[in-house]
């Protein structure tokens, strides 16, 4: 490596020049600057532009010597070009301007910090939600109060969620319906779902079929029928008969003593008899299918109805079906000889139909039907845990239909992850009251209204129902009624089976002429001939008023609802009753008529009326009482007095 003298006799390398000899070396000079270092100081005088901070100070991330020494450097070869300056000088210009074109670019933001940013989408953010309206920030308000309640998990058995079994298909069928049925126009149908107030959802819908005799069914069913004073269907068996005679899964909403329960049990009765006649079943097989009641009471009933039919059959000359009741409270060994035979339907309550069926008492191996009557009744108690489990014992896929009188939106939209290509079948509003009830508020003292009763008995002759929200209310009742000579009997959870049973059954039979329950004999439960239902207490939620009165007024029957309002009352369930009343055009007291309602503040902004969660229409789901119940059952893990009362196995 040569080297160079210095004045003094000092040798030293190139690289060590001092800055004196740099300057021996002429002013056309230009030192060497990286190609890196030069695009970061191009980057930085652009961004300076743009944010008009000044990066050439002596506070920028380079020293300015160095920046006014890559300045100078820039004159010198500017100069040198315009001199007429060598080749190399020109050309190393030209890739300066070639490193130019390649440098990154900056966003028009690059200049912003991102706490200024944040400030501004934090603005503009502001200003959008000024310029909404009122009735759109409820709507996004209970929007987010929805989707923080709705249930995510999807109600299906756990072998199905786990293996991702979906099913696409609804389960195929023999039935079909008449020729003239068929060649129907879809302008014909819809005519008649005019007609009869029929509202549908889905995809290939069946026809509607307004005779019995049409539907297919074999003479000793239209006996039966004949022989119950069922001459024509309703407006819910046009058509949910059909619906599920198709083997399609459906929703069934309809009011109170509508007909429902034929809606599903002579479906089921025919798939039996028509298994049975292809081929009998043996030991150990079965059921075919099976109803799920929330209470004891129900399932007793529904049983019922499907042994008269069963037997009206096998007197016609069919094959005899089976049917086994499930629930707690009674003997299971009184029912060995259905149990050890096979078995075609089910009726149970779901306690006991778990511990039946984790007992291996029988199975679900060729079980395709599955009904869940006051479907949305059973959710809201505490079953759906129990509903899981059940479904879990399914082999196969199943036909699965719920009905109820009141289903909110949010119960319907949970049921559907459960069903394959639903039909909602809907006659009238989902929650509204039956109209062949005469609705009687009147206010009533706390400390006068057990007295007020003996008045409120003499409005129609017996028999008549009496709802309290509270046990011993009930018990007090029973005992003041017998001391004035009145025949009462009673039921409530804490009775045994054979009390309650017993006075179930005095009461249908006119032996006695005064029944008082709780919420046990509220759901679905047909009491013949009732003129007049009491309600003692107004509930804490409208649907169970829905269903309470609903114990009148049945088969086209006109009945008298008498509710005793007073103070102890919460004003939430008073504004519900008085939308209620209005809905089914009922005279509003003026007690109810003088509260002030905060719903016309919704109507005024657009805002279609009533709670998304439970279906009340005198407030919205933010002020929901049953919505803010569950949450406080939820956390603090407790239930309801009165939830599981008579659904224990």
């Amino acid at each position: 490596m040569s080297t160079t003298r210095t004045r003094d006799g000092a040798s030293k390398r190139p690289n060590e020049a001092s800055l004196e000899d740099d300057l021996e070396m002429g002013e056309d000079y230009v030192p060497y600057v990286p190609l890196a270092k030069r695009r970061a100081e191009k980057l930085q005088r652009f961004a300076s532009k743009k944010s008009g901070l000044d990066f050439g100070s002596n506070n920028s991330g380079y020293g300015s010597d160095q920046n006014t020494t890559y300045n100078n450097s820039s004159s010198q070869r500017n100069k040198s070009k315009n001199n007429g300056g060598s080749q190399d000088n020109s050309n190393q210009n030209s890739g300066d301007e070639d490193d130019e074109d390649k440098a990154p670019r900056v966003g028009p933001m690059s200049g912003v910090s991102l706490i200024e940013q944040a400030v501004e989408i934090r603005k503009a953010q502001l200003n959008a939600e000024e310029q909404k309206t009122d009735a759109q920030k409820t709507l996004e308000e209970e929007a987010k109060i929805l989707a923080a309640v709705t249930e995510r998990k999807q109600l299906a058995s756990v072998e199905e969620i786990s293996k991702g079994i979906v099913y696409t298909d609804s389960i195929k069928t023999t039935w079909t319906p008449p020729r003239h049925i068929r060649e129907l126009t879809p302008e014909q149908l819809a005519a008649a779902r005019q007609k009869y107030h029929i509202d549908v959802e889905g995809d290939e819908i069946p026809p509607v079929i307004k005779a019995f005799r049409d539907m297919k069914f074999p003479q000793p069913v239209l006996t039966y029928l004949k022989d119950k004073g069922i001459k024509l269907p309703t407006p819910i068996q046009m058509q949910g008969l059909p619906v599920a005679l198709s083997g399609r899964d459906m929703i069934g909403i309809a009011f109170t003593g509508s007909g429902k329960t034929l809606s599903f049990t002579l479906p089921l009765v025919m798939r039996a008899l028509e298994e049975e006649t292809k081929m009998p079943l043996a030991k150990g097989e079965g059921p075919i299918g099976m109803v799920v009641c929330p209470s004891r009471e129900l399932a007793r009933q529904t049983y019922e109805g499907f042994v008269a039919i069963a037997d009206m059959l096998h007197k016609g000359g069919y094959a005899q079906i089976k049917v086994l009741l499930c629930m707690g409270g009674i003997n299971m060994q009184d029912q060995a000889s259905v149990l050890h035979g096979g078995l075609h339907i089910v009726v149970a309550t779901p306690g006991r139909l778990q511990d039946m069926l984790a007992k291996k008492k029988f199975n679900l191996d060729i079980c395709t039907y599955l009904c869940m009557d006051e479907a949305d009744r059973m959710l809201d108690m505490g079953f759906e845990e129990e509903v899981r489990t059940i479904l879990s014992y399914f082999k196969h896929q199943r036909q699965t239909i719920l009905y109820s009188a009141t289903m909110p939106k949010k119960i319907q939209d949970f049921a559907r992850s459960a069903l394959v290509k639903p039909v909602v079948v809907n006659v009238g509003r989902a929650g509204a009251a039956n109209l062949d009830v005469i609705q009687e508020v009147e206010y009533v003292k706390q400390e006068a209204k057990i007295v007020y009763l003996l008045e409120c008995l003499q409005k129609t002759p017996p028999p008549v129902l009496i709802f309290a929200e509270n046990k011993n209310d009930v018990d007090d009742i029973q005992e003041y009624l017998l001391l004035k000579g009145v025949e009462a009997v009673a039921i409530h959870g804490s009775k045994t089976q054979e009390e309650r049973e017993y006075a179930i059954n005095a009461f249908k039979s006119y032996q006695k002429d005064v029944l008082v329950a709780t919420d046990v004999a509220s759901k679905g439960l047909d009491f013949a001939e009732i003129h007049h239902v009491i309600l003692f207490d107004m509930p804490k939620e409208i649907e169970d008023y829905v269903h309470r009165i609903g114990r009148t007024g049945r088969s086209g029957k006109t009945g008298i609802a008498t509710t005793f309002i007073n103070m102890n009352s919460s004003e939430q369930i008073l504004l519900d009753l008085k939308h209620l009343l209005r809905e089914a055009k009922q005279r509003v007291p003026p007690v109810l008529d003088a509260l002030e309602d905060p719903s016309e503040m919704y109507k005024d902004l657009g805002v279609s009326g009533g709670c998304a969660y439970c279906g009340g229409l005198g407030h919205r789901v933010a002020e929901c009482p049953k919505l803010e119940q569950q949450q406080k059952s939820k956390n603090s893990g407790m239930m309801r007095p009165n939830e599981r009362a008579g659904n224990e196995m």
